[in-house]
Parts: C-alpha cells; structure tokens; sequence
C-alpha cells in the first residue's frame, strides 16, 4: 500500500472539528430541545486555559457539560470559550478544537471520537497564560467541592 501523501486522516480530524464548531456555534443563542453536549478535552493540550486547581484535578482530560448554565461562550475558528461554575464559582475555559477528545450529545446518541496529538505544555505554563488572560491569583477562585458527572454511557466500549 502506498504512503498517504495526502494527510486524509487529518483532513478528517479537521473536518469532525468543523462539526463541533458549527455545534457549538448552535448554543450561543441556546440550545434547541433537549441538545446537550458532553465535551471532554485534554487538560494539558497546547492552547488549553484552565484554572490550575482544575488541571490538579483533571491532569490528563476533563469532560464539561453545556446544556443549562454556561455564560461568555465565545467561537472561533480553532478554539472556543465558556464559563461554567465549579462549586458555584465561575470559571472560564478555552478548549482549543484541537484538544477535544469525545463529543457527545446524548439527546440524540450522536457521538464523535477524536484522536488528539500528544501536544503537551506544562503545568506552569498553561497556568501562566490562564493568569496572563483572566487575572487570577493562583488558587484564587477555587472550589471547596465539586460536582461529578458519570460518564459510564459516554465511554467507549473495549
């Protein structure tokens, strides 16, 4: 077999991403019916912004819900923005397209893995930016407890 010269799994990846973008794009004026999404990202991917104490939380990937309380979601061609509230405190996320790892809208069993490139940056970093950005003290705004959400129906079957 010859080599692919064309990158198709990559033009897939992209156009998948293209999927989720137009999805999201769908909730900045509100979700219609019962739509939700269950996004899951990696947390340490490059160009992810997340609270510190989240990334402590969820080192390796993290799964947020849009459904009912999401505010500021922003969309642009590589990344979106929202802020959602971690124990009742509001904090905003940047998930690069490129960083997400399932999408899932349970209303309608519609489901899309991602195969995400080992494209780390370090804790410190990811910190810094989200501290460059958002102006927040380290631990500031941080959580006594937090909701868990089962994702026993959202995993993939082995």
């Amino acid at each position: 077999m010859s080599e692919d010269l064309i990158g198709y799994a990559k033009l897939t990846q992209q156009a998948l991403h293209g999927v989720v973008r137009e999805a999201i794009k769908i909730a900045l004026s509100g979700l219609p019916g019962d739509h939700h999404f269950y996004i899951s990202f990696r947390t340490r991917a490059r160009g992810v912004h997340i609270a510190k104490y989240l990334i402590d939380k969820y080192p390796d990937e993290m799964t947020i819900v849009i459904q009912h309380q999401y505010e500021g979601l922003e969309v642009r061609g590589e990344w979106f923005a929202i802020t959602l509230h971690f124990g009742g405190i509001p904090q905003r996320i940047v998930v690069p397209f490129a960083a997400i790892t399932r999408f899932y809208d349970p209303s309608v069993r519609f489901a899309l893995p991602f195969d995400v490139q080992d494209d780390s940056m370090n804790t410190s970093d990811a910190q810094d930016d989200l501290d460059k950005t958002s102006g927040n003290e380290a631990g500031e705004n941080q959580p006594k407890t937090g909701a868990v959400v089962s994702m026993d129906a959202f995993r993939r079957k082995k």
